[in-house]
């Protein structure tokens, strides 16, 4: 059996339809938001909202980070990659997220939540594990497996919920009700197969 499956210009790892996940913060407490080198990935015109929204999550955020935020800015470029990302706090984690009884938040999120503002979290974020790669001809859509992650994979198994299953809101997000129906019926082809 292949490893892909391709929607439209949409070139899919069927990891994505096996694999299980559903977050269990209470177990990572939340790790993505303060580990790795980089921060969260951020779409272009995400790089406008963060500076139009900062002064209404600024209230959410520690003083640390609106410190760090007014010296680097709300974006800056990952060396590595030469793309926009969240800037890191202390070369550590996100300077957007917060803490509520030792588990990382996102102070975006949390604005969200409470109807302050109409943007949830960048995309990479709420995709997550869900890694989206734009090449020329063709977006790739992948499962990112991070060690970090394996309470998250534990608790998916127990709970059976496949990785797009746990990300639906996000694919949506990103692509579409009918680009998330047509992997529905792409799970129910494959698992018929012998």
């Amino acid at each position: 059996m292949s490893s892909m499956l391709q929607i439209n210009d949409k070139v899919i790892g069927l990891s994505i339809l096996e694999e299980k996940f559903v977050c269990d913060p209470d177990k990572c407490k939340g790790a993505c938001c303060v580990q790795g080198d980089a921060g969260a990935p951020l779409l272009e015109d995400e790089i406008t909202v963060l500076k139009d929204i900062f002064p209404l999550i600024r209230p959410y955020l520690r003083p640390e980070s609106i410190n760090a935020i007014n010296k680097l800015g709300t974006h800056v470029i990952d060396e590595n990659d030469d793309e926009p990302v969240t800037p890191l706090l202390n070369e550590k984690e996100c300077v957007y997220a917060i803490f509520d009884q030792g588990i990382a938040l996102c102070a975006i999120e949390k604005a969200w939540s409470e109807n302050r503002i109409t943007f949830r979290k960048p995309l990479s974020c709420h995709l997550y594990p869900i890694r989206i790669k734009e090449y020329e001809t063709f977006t790739a859509v992948n499962y990112d497996r991070w060690p970090v992650c394996k309470s998250a994979i534990s608790n998916g198994k127990k709970l059976n919920v496949p990785v797009f299953v746990f990300c639906q809101e996000s694919i949506v997000r990103r692509f579409g009700q009918k680009f998330y129906q047509e992997l529905e019926i792409a799970t129910q082809a494959f698992s018929k197969k012998p």
